[in-house]
This record gives C-alpha cells, sequence and structure tokens, in this order.
C-alpha cells in the first residue's frame, strides 16, 4: 500500500523586476495609444470644424448689410448756369460731370466740388429738351426749338504724369457739332437711342410728334461718317410725361402724367402703329420717373406713392408677340422725388420727398440701404459707374456719399426661390453665372445644382445597391469560400479605378454606345434576369450527377457564359427589335412620339458609370457586415429548422442591417460628393427635370468647373463656396441620420 503524498505548486513570484518593467511599458504604451487616439480624433473634428468655419466665413459677407457714409459735401458748381438736368461721375469717382440746364457741361472735382472744365453749349439757342442714351455709353442729347439735335458724349483721359493718376475730361461730338434735324417742331420731349448702325430719336411739341432714324455710314475712302435721316409721325397722345425708346429701337413707349402707357411699333417705320395700350397704375398715382435698367430689357417705373415697378417684354406662345409685362414692384410709404440706376448691375435708388434714399437690386428683389441723406429739398441722385459712389443734390448743394454694397444680387429668394429673370416667360429655377456682354443679369439659384446632386445619386444608387447588396449576401452567405476568395478580392479592386477614367469611357465611349444601341440597353434589362432564371430553372431539372459535378457554392460561374451569350443577343437583336417596333429610330421615337427630351450624356449614363464606382465600397461593406454574423445564429436556426433562405432573411440581415445601413449611406456620400464622372459623363447642364435621358449639373461638379475661373471676393465667388457649404450640410445631415439608424438597428438587433 502506497502512501500519496501532496505536491504543493510552487508560488510564482509577480513582483519581478523584469515583469515590474514589463507592466510599465506596457502600462506607457496604452497611455501613448490612448493619447494618439485622443489626439488624432481631436484633430479630425477640429479639421472638420474649421472647413465649416471656413466656409461661412466666405459665405456670411453675401448677407451683410450695405452701408452708405457721407464723403464730400459742397455748393452746387457754376450754380449760375441754371439748375442740374444730369449728374454723373468718372470710373474712379474722382471726377464729376453736370448738365447745366443752359446746356454747358460742368465738369468738377468730386472731393472738393471745384471746376475742373466747363464745356459751352455748341448752339446760342436756348435748350429746350435733354435725353441721356444711358448711364453706360456717355450720350446725351440736347434738343432745341428748331427740331434739331447736338449729340455729346463726355469722356476722359486717363494718363500718369509723375507716377500720378491725371483724369482729364473732355466732350466729343461723335456725329459732328452740327446741330441735326429731327422735327420741324419746337422739342418739348424727346428720348434718344444709339446704335451700331445709327440712332434713333423720338421727339414730342405741342401736339406735333416725330420719329427719326439716322443711319450712319462710314466713307471707306475719307473715313468720314455720313448721315442719313428718315422721318415719320406717330399718333399724337396728350398729357405725356416721358418718352422712351427701346434697346433694340424696336419699341416706342410713351407715358402720360396718370400713367396710361402706348406702345408703339417702329419696326415697320413706314406705318408706325399703336401696338399696345397699358395701364401703369390701378390707382390715382402719377408718373414721376421712367428709365431702363442696365441691359434695357426692363423699364422701371416710379410713381409718386412711392412704387417703382418693373415691367419687361414676354413672349406670348399663342401669338408669338412681346407684350410688356409687369413683373414686380417695391413700394414706399410716401411720395417719389427721382430715381437713379446703377450703371453695371440690375440695382437702382429711389430719393423720396424726405431726403431719403432707398437703393434696391430688381432681380433679388432686396432693400440694401435706407437711410435719410438729405432734407425734404433734394431733387436728384446718380450713382457712380461702380456703384461705389452717390452724388445728391439739394438746395444745399451737391454731397456725395461712398457705397458699400457689394453683394446687392444675392438673396434667400433668388437663391432658393423661382425668380422673373429678364427674357424668360415665367420665373424659374436657373442658374446661369456668366455671360459674353456686361449687361447680363446674374442667376445664381442653387436649386438646379441641388436638384442635379440628388438625381445623379439617385440613378446611381438605383443601379448600385441592388447589385451590390444582393452579390455580397450572395458572397459572404451562399458561395464556395474558394470562389469567395477570388471574387472579393477582385470588386475592391475596382473601387482602385481612377474616377476620371472612369468619367472619360463614359463620356466618350459609354455615352455615344448606349445611344446607337438603346433597344440592347432596354431588352438586357428584361432579357438578363428572365435567362437566368430560366437557366436556373433547367439546370435544376438536369439530372443530379450532372448538377454534382459543379461543387457546392461554385454554380455561380456557370452564369458568366449565359450572361455573355444574352447580352451578345440583345446587341444582335438590337437593330431589328429598333426596326420592326421603332421605326428604326427609337431615339427618334422617344423624343417625338412621347415627347421625351434625349441627350447623349444623360442621367442613364451616369447611372451606369457612378453605379459602377460605388458598387464596390457598398459591396465590400455589406459581405464583411454578412459575414461577421457569429456562426452560431445561423448554425442555431438551421438546427432548428430553418432553410438557408429563412435563415438569412430572418437572422442574418436583421443582425447585419447596421453594417448595411452604414454601406448604402457611405456608397451614397461617394455618389453625393463625385465630380469627375459626373462632370464628363453629364453634359452639364443645370437644369431640374427628373428624366432619365436629360443631363444634370451637381453641385461638386460646378465647384470644379467655375472656382478656377471665378473672381476671388465676388458675389460668384462667394456663391460657390455657398455651394460647397451646402454639400457639407448634405453629407453632415445624411452621415448624422446614417449614423442614428445605424445605433438604433445595433440596439435593436444586438440581442439576437
Amino acid at each position: 500500500m502506497t502512501k500519496s503524498t501532496d505536491h504543493q505548486m510552487p508560488e510564482l513570484d509577480f513582483d519581478t523586476p523584469a515583469l515590474k518593467r514589463h507592466r510599465k511599458i506596457r502600462a506607457l504604451k496604452d497611455r501613448i495609444a490612448g493619447m494618439g487616439i485622443a489626439v488624432g480624433g481631436s484633430s479630425v473634428i477640429l479639421a472638420v470644424l474649421l472647413i465649416c468655419f471656413y466656409l461661412l466665413y466666405e459665405v456670411a459677407p453675401l448677407f451683410s448689410g450695405a452701408s452708405i457714409e457721407p464723403q464730400a459735401s459742397y455748393s452746387l458748381p457754376a450754380a449760375n448756369q441754371g439748375e442740374s438736368l444730369y449728374l454723373t461721375t468718372e470710373e474712379q469717382a474722382e471726377v464729376g460731370m453736370r448738365v447745366a440746364s443752359n446746356g454747358n457741361i460742368i465738369f468738377f472735382s468730386v472731393a472738393d466740388g471745384s471746376i475742373i472744365k466747363t464745356v459751352e453749349n455748341t448752339r446760342t439757342e436756348k435748350v429746350t429738351a435733354f435725353a441721356v442714351e444711358s448711364d453706360t455709353s456717355h450720350l446725351v442729347a440736347f434738343g432745341y426749338e428748331d427740331g434739331k439735335v447736338v449729340i455729346a458724349k463726355h469722356v476722359y483721359r486717363t494718363t500718369y504724369p509723375d507716377g500720378k493718376r491725371k483724369i482729364t475730361p473732355d466732350v466729343e461730338y461723335p456725329y459732328g457739332e452740327e446741330a441735326i434735324a429731327v422735327a420741324d417742331f419746337p422739342i418739348e420731349l424727346m428720348s434718344f437711342r444709339d446704335g451700331e448702325d445709327g440712332f434713333t430719336v423720338a421727339a414730342m411739341g405741342g401736339q406735333q410728334t416725330a420719329v427719326t432714324k439716322v443711319t450712319k455710314e462710314v466713307n471707306f475712302i475719307t473715313e468720314e461718317v455720313e448721315l442719313s435721316e428718315e422721318r415719320q409721325s406717330f399718333p399724337y397722345v396728350a398729357d405725356v410725361v416721358s418718352l422712351l425708346i427701346s434697346g433694340d429701337q424696336r419699341y416706342l413707349y410713351v407715358a402720360t402724367h396718370s400713367g396710361e402707357l402706348s406702345e408703339f411699333d417702329l419696326r415697320d417705320f413706314s406705318d408706325i402703329r399703336l401696338k399696345d395700350e397699358i395701364s401703369l397704375f390701378n390707382d390715382d398715382a402719377k408718373l414721376v420717373s421712367m428709365s431702363y435698367l442696365l441691359g434695357q430689357s426692363s423699364i422701371m417705373v416710379a410713381d409718386s406713392t412711392g412704387r417703382v415697378s418693373q415691367w419687361f417684354n414676354v413672349r406670348d406662345d399663342a401669338t408669338n408677340e412681346e407684350k410688356l409685362t409687369f413683373i414686380r414692384d417695391v413700394k414706399q410709404p410716401v411720395g417719389l422725388v427721382g430715381m437713379a440706376m446703377e450703371h453695371r448691375r440690375k440695382g437702382f435708388a429711389t430719393l423720396d420727398d424726405r431726403g431719403m434714399v432707398a437703393i434696391y437690386n430688381a432681380t433679388s428683389e432686396r432693400q440694401v440701404i435706407d437711410e435719410k441723406l438729405s432734407d425734404n429739398t433734394a431733387r436728384m441722385i446718380s450713382f457712380a459707374p461702380r456703384a461705389n459712389g452717390l452724388l445728391l443734390e439739394d438746395s444745399e448743394g451737391l454731397h456725395f456719399f461712398h457705397v458699400d454694397n457689394e453683394h446687392p444680387e444675392v438673396s434667400w429668394s433668388s437663391i432658393w426661390g423661382k425668380v422673373w429673370y429678364e427674357g424668360y416667360q415665367e420665373p424659374t429655377y436657373t442658374w446661369q453665372s456668366s455671360a459674353a456682354n456686361n449687361d447680363f443679369e446674374p442667376k445664381y439659384s442653387l436649386m438646379p445644382l441641388a436638384f442635379g446632386t440628388i438625381k445623379a445619386a439617385f440613378y446611381a444608387m438605383l443601379m448600385a445597391v441592388p447589385l451590390a447588396i444582393c452579390g455580397a449576401i450572395y458572397t459572404a452567405y451562399f458561395m464556395a469560400p474558394g470562389l469567395r476568395r477570388k471574387v472579393k478580392p477582385v470588386i475592391e479592386l475596382m473601387e482602385a479605378l481612377p474616377t476620371v477614367i472612369l468619367g472619360f469611357l463614359a463620356g466618350l465611349f459609354f455615352a455615344p454606345f448606349l445611344e446607337e444601341n438603346l433597344a440592347a440597353t432596354f431588352s438586357v434589362l428584361v432579357v438578363l434576369p428572365v435567362g437566368i432564371l430560366l437557366f436556373a430553372y433547367l439546370w435544376s431539372r438536369l439530372p443530379q450527377n450532372i448538377r454534382w459535378l459543379v461543387p457546392d457554392g461554385w454554380q455561380p460561374v456557370l452564369l458568366i457564359p449565359v450572361i455573355v451569350f444574352l447580352a451578345w443577343l440583345c446587341l444582335a437583336l438590337s437593330p431589328t427589335i429598333e426596326l420592326n417596333f421603332f421605326d428604326g429610330n427609337i431615339r427618334g421615337w422617344i423624343t417625338n412620339d412621347l415627347g421625351i427630351t434625349f441627350d447623349q450624356r444623360n442621367a442613364l449614363v451616369v447611372g451606369f458609370a457612378m453605379g459602377f464606382a460605388v458598387i464596390p465600397t457598398i459591396f465590400s461593406i455589406t459581405e464583411d457586415a454578412i459575414f461577421s454574423v457569429p456562426k452560431a445564429l445561423t448554425q442555431g436556426s438551421l438546427a432548428l429548422g430553418a432553410t438557408y433562405w429563412q435563415t438569412m432573411v430572418r437572422v442574418v440581415l436583421p443582425t447585419a442591417s447596421p453594417g448595411i445601413f452604414s454601406a448604402v449611406m457611405i456608397g451614397m456620400g461617394r455618389a453625393v460628393g463625385e465630380t469627375m464622372i459626373v462632370l464628363m459623363a453629364t453634359g452639364n447642364t443645370p437644369i431640374m427635370d427628373m428624366n432619365i435621358f436629360e443631363g444634370m449639373r451637381t453641385l461638386a461638379a460646378n465647384l470644379a468647373v467655375e472656382v478656377p475661373e471665378s473672381e476671388v471676393g465676388s458675389s460668384h465667388y462667394r456663391i460657390l463656396f455657398l455651394a460647397a457649404f451646402v454639400l457639407f450640410i448634405f453629407t453632415f445631415v445624411v452621415n448624422t441620420v446614417a449614423e442614428t439608424v445605424r445605433q438604433h438597428l445595433r440596439k435593436k438587433y444586438g440581442s439576437l
């Protein structure tokens, strides 16, 4: 009999120097790693906040108020020569010009009112009428009792003697100093409009009227300007206070004191007829002023009740004729004295009988300034060419004010609302930031860009989400491990393709290919699913000894030749389908029979190209989420008698739903921010139409195109930063919602 003995385990010493040193090093590493993670995360948050604040910094001036500050006041230069008929300044707002009632032109220093030069009237007769062609052309016309006019142009020459700027004003006579006969009666009221080939003058005196067209021809030998005149009368209108010739010299507008406007058609000059009669006011208001806004398309009408209304011609689809139409108005509670137009923007200023000056922008319908600058003796105001200065005349003399008004054309309504732009038949959402001429009306609506961004993302996700998620489900759950190890890296490798290459191929190859094979494209959408299901059905009916030749989970490889064959079949039958069902031209059938506009680079092309770019992202994250579902869950479900499909739908997908949702949101963020594909494959047309055959312009593509061309600090430049901020906010909101939903799904299905 043996005696058992207890063997005691030796006690371990955990306080050896080596172990202590190891624990200290590990703790130090943990602290360093924690600090690194904290610093890295904080840096990311700080970088995002800095981007947000910088965007706000660039955008904020768009909505800041304007200001006006007094700069100089002095007595009226050459006051003994009569009251002012017209006031203006040159480009730099250093030299002012005043047209006196005796016909003299006085140039003076804006800073102190000292007279620089006086150009006397070329005729001794009394000036009976005066007209300004436009503020930008610098042309003015003087009418006389003998029915003649003199056309003058004030010019400014800039030199730099001793390195200092010197502006020398002068007056030129583009049609000669000799007066030109335009009427056979004393001119009391007139309007003057110049053009490349000549000018038109409308004149009234007593009960007599005349419209004279003067055509100019340059003698190629002597280089002298030869004038030929053509004169006609137009129907007399009583109580007229204003005449206005349209910018294209096609119409003459005659307005009475009570606001009745008669429109005469000058196109058939041999027979001037009344085209239309319009009532400008619906009350007892009296006409104060009527003049053209910049571009000579919009007529601005000011009345005695403080109302300024905008009118321009709108084409009627039924008659194909233009009709002068009321567009919008602004209202002040007091009577107006005068009105001035900005030289280079669609802005104007009003002067009321209290000496209050209000500055507006017609496009944005925004009042930027409303300040009292004088007393009730104020009678005239005028803008400097750059709209950074304002001249005001009252009983005390002249006052010059500096105006800080950088972005009047931007308002909430002009960015997000419909605006009735000049030349348009109705209010629209339009983005058009530049044009070839200086009379352009900027159109800064972000709605077409935001719509295009959502449209491009929608069609891309429409293609990518079903393919990516369904592919990920099969790859992670049903596919053989050996095949999965080959398929997953290949699909993830697709994400490495540069989007500029995808955009290049989509724009130059796929878009024309799709246009030429539209019948094949749509037939594939029907033939491919039906063909795959038919092949699967036939495969399931084959003998087992044949089906067992293919290892379980490798059946998808058999579909490759089937898909290739079906795609080839659709392409081969495309001409036949197009010939028999669409008269050989499916694009013409879509356009003419369905009334759907077709552009080669359209949303369908973007859907395929951008969907191809988004698929790897959604597929990879979704596949990882499904594959990471614990095997115990699936095995338990199968052990309880559920089929593979029931297990997938009721166990695997709910458990993996947070990851799947994250995949979709990340893919959507990728689609929203995509630039090169939509830039090269859409045509960049900023229109609002869900038509899959129309293009679009996205916020990201618009930034890529226009930021390099915009003037730093301009309204266009800051609007582009606003577009970037909108894109930033959009992605921020999407990511926030995605994280909220993901956490909710995680909490809901975490107990499975």
